[in-house]
């Protein structure tokens, strides 16, 4: 199996002409080659480091950090926002949520002249609502918008209170060290949506008591209606609204029954923590990370290396082992254009924040410069790339 694979790979891929990396500016960040990275930044309570790897063919992850007012007005509230949007079936929905999440949230923010779970949760309710009207206009010209969508993970840090709210399978894990020991603990803050989980299952046949299939084990893998692994997102249309669910949408993606109720959600877990001074640092990554690196490896990584560069060094060694489940060495993975690429991967993004006490105990006094910076702006040329013709399809996150 793994020789008709390494012989497919150099039937399809041709090695980039530029894998040199594109200096631009720091303030923008650096790309090289299919990794996009920002090694280090400042927001308004601490230091930040980024990074993204492409493996599809278009990049289906977004993400992005904002830091200064969280509202539309003068006022404030102040402080530090940063999402994870991992996207599945085709980058729109992903792309849609970087365009428009934070500006709801601070227009929600600005309403209550405040942040709260409330403000997050209207935030994340409005950017469904807006990407179901996307569909809905798209519907006739291009009706497989609706079975394109998003995780959506966020953190938002304001007032010394750490908010973490999630859609489906990415991940924020806390550094948290322990005075005693000298230890930097992970502590998994985030709640994850995905049908491989025992309690996810559960939950599902809760809400769908009359349907025995609401999950399916496919291929080893367990599947909301066979479909999908994850059981809460942004779009995804054809799972929540059964006029969608319908011709001319892709006969795959069409259930046989018609549904009455939601099958998916969009309704995020949010957790909320007052920041202790012991908290160190807060890593926020697409599953494509924590299917090869664990939360105690990612936070070891973290505390034991230099701040600058922290994300571009964990994306790093879970492609290095990413290579090594494949027998491969890291060199050569790097090689592999995009599109092929996801055989051994998925696109990666990370951000991690790190959380400076001094400033942390300050945080109603601060007004720093804002900052707005987002992750994997790569574009390439098409004379660089060149993806295999044969198409590929993978399984729907």
């Amino acid at each position: 199996m793994l020789s008709r694979l390494i012989n497919f790979l150099k039937a399809c891929w041709r090695p980039s002409s530029d894998h040199s990396v594109h200096a631009g500016s720091d303030a923008a960040g650096r790309q090289d080659g299919l990794f996009w990275y920002k090694d280090s930044g400042q927001h308004l309570i601490g230091e930040f480091s980024m990074a993204v790897v492409q493996a599809n063919n278009l990049l289906e992850d977004q993400s992005q950090i904002e830091s200064g007012s969280l509202s539309l007005l003068d006022s404030g509230p102040y402080g530090t926002f940063a999402g994870i949007y991992d996207g599945h079936g085709g980058p729109e929905t992903s792309r849609y949520i970087n365009d428009h999440l934070f500006q709801n949230l601070k227009s929600f923010a600005a309403e209550q002249n405040s942040m709260s779970v409330d403000v997050i949760r209207k935030a994340f309710q409005a950017t469904e609502d807006g990407f179901c009207s996307v569909v809905a206009k798209q519907w006739p010209m291009k009706p497989q918008m609706a079975a394109v969508g998003s995780c959506c993970l966020v953190a938002v840090i304001c007032n010394g209170i750490l908010y973490v709210a999630n859609l489906g399978d990415s991940r924020a894990v806390l550094g948290r060290l322990v005075r005693a020991t000298g230890e930097v603990l992970a502590i998994q803050l985030s709640a994850e949506h995905n049908a491989c989980f025992e309690s996810v299952r559960q939950e599902l046949h809760a809400m769908h008591p009359d349907d025995p299939q609401i999950v399916v084990l496919k291929h080893n893998v367990w599947r909301v209606k066979g479909l999908i692994q994850i059981s809460r997102s942004i779009g995804d249309i054809y799972l929540k609204k059964p006029e969608y669910n319908r011709e001319p949408l892709y006969a795959k993606f069409r259930l046989r029954e018609p549904f009455k109720r939601p099958i998916l959600s969009s309704d995020p877990s949010i957790t909320v923590q007052e920041l202790e001074p012991h908290d160190q640092f807060l890593i926020l990554a697409s599953d494509g990370l924590w299917e090869h690196l664990t939360n105690q490896e990612a936070v070891d990584i973290v505390q034991n290396s230099p701040r600058s560069g922290s994300a571009r060094r964990l994306v790093k060694t879970a492609l290095q082992e990413a290579a090594k489940k494949r027998e491969m060495r890291y060199s050569d993975l790097k090689k592999i254009d995009r599109g092929v690429r996801r055989h051994f991967h998925d696109d990666i993004s990370v951000i991690v924040v790190f959380l400076d006490s001094n400033l942390v105990s300050r945080a109603n006094s601060l007004r720093g410069p804002s900052l707005s910076l987002r992750g994997g702006g790569m574009n390439f040329s098409a004379k660089s790339l060149a993806p295999c013709a044969t198409p590929i399809e993978f399984g729907t996150t």
